[in-house]
């Protein structure tokens, strides 16, 4: 279920509908299809991902963290891939990690904080925000911040105590943590049964193959083990006589059997 022909299959449903909106869209409509990608661990699949959308005249958030330590997103390469994605009409916003804090005051500058700096960075306004792994009281405190918009704030999320896929909701929410559809698969049935869905996906888990957890996981250490072999190439010349050593290793570790 995590290939990108899967995706294209979610993709056509959302667009039959007509309601595909922007969460600065969505505010103010009745009825809407969000579909939201938070980036962990890759910024090159996001850019695939987001190509496969392009083919298919199809826009979509992705937000990027300030503060992980699988990927930089202030290096030129994964600059130049989210500046890519924003000129092609993605929306970038800010993947906010918590990092431990619970003061919701301190919470609340500090998104805000992290916006701006992105914003400068980037040369474009960031001004959409989703927390990573939101505790529960994140979620009830509902943060609402002027000119910014929260992708689980109660216009696009709809927050239960002990919410399972049955549970009656405002919006669908559905999302793919874990390499498991949790809430529901957005099939058509789960899609057009509703009047607002928001929909998440991570898109280190979708592949051209679309594999299991396993090997999705196994696939993924290798591109980012050959991404740290080309940084250290670039940066030492004593590197190259071991760099195809290395590179072989990262390959045949990668191999799905």
């Amino acid at each position: 279920m995590f290939s990108y022909e899967d995706y294209q299959k979610i993709i056509e449903i959302i667009k039959s509908t007509g309601l595909q909106a922007g969460y600065k869209e969505a505010i103010n409509r009745d009825k809407f299809i969000l579909m939201r990608h938070d980036v962990e661990y890759s910024v090159e699949r996001a850019y695939h991902l987001s190509k496969v959308e392009e083919s298919m005249d199809f826009t979509s958030t992705y937000f990027f963290q300030w503060t992980n330590n699988s990927y930089n997103i202030l290096s030129k390469r994964n600059m130049d891939m989210v500046k890519d994605m924003h000129e092609r009409g993605h929306v970038i916003g800010l993947h906010y990690a918590l990092n431990g804090m619970t003061d919701m005051e301190l919470v609340r500058k500090q998104i805000v904080k992290e916006m701006s700096m992105l914003s400068e960075m980037f040369g474009f306004k960031v001004d959409i925000f989703s927390v990573h792994r939101p505790s529960k009281d994140i979620l009830r405190e509902n943060i609402k911040l002027p000119g910014i918009l929260n992708a689980y704030q109660d216009d696009f999320f709809t927050f239960a105590e002990n919410v399972t896929e049955d549970t009656p909701v405002a919006v669908k929410y559905m999302s793919d943590a874990n390499h498991i559809w949790r809430y529901g698969y957005p099939d058509e049935k789960n899609i057009l049964s509703h009047d607002k869905v928001q929909i998440l996906t991570h898109p280190f888990a979708w592949t051209k193959n679309g594999y299991d957890n396993f090997n999705n996981y196994k696939t993924l250490v290798t591109e980012k083990e050959k991404e740290l072999i080309e940084s250290i190439d670039a940066e030492c010349k004593d590197f190259v006589e071991y760099k195809d050593y290395f590179m072989e290793k990262a390959v045949l570790g990668g191999i799905v059997k």
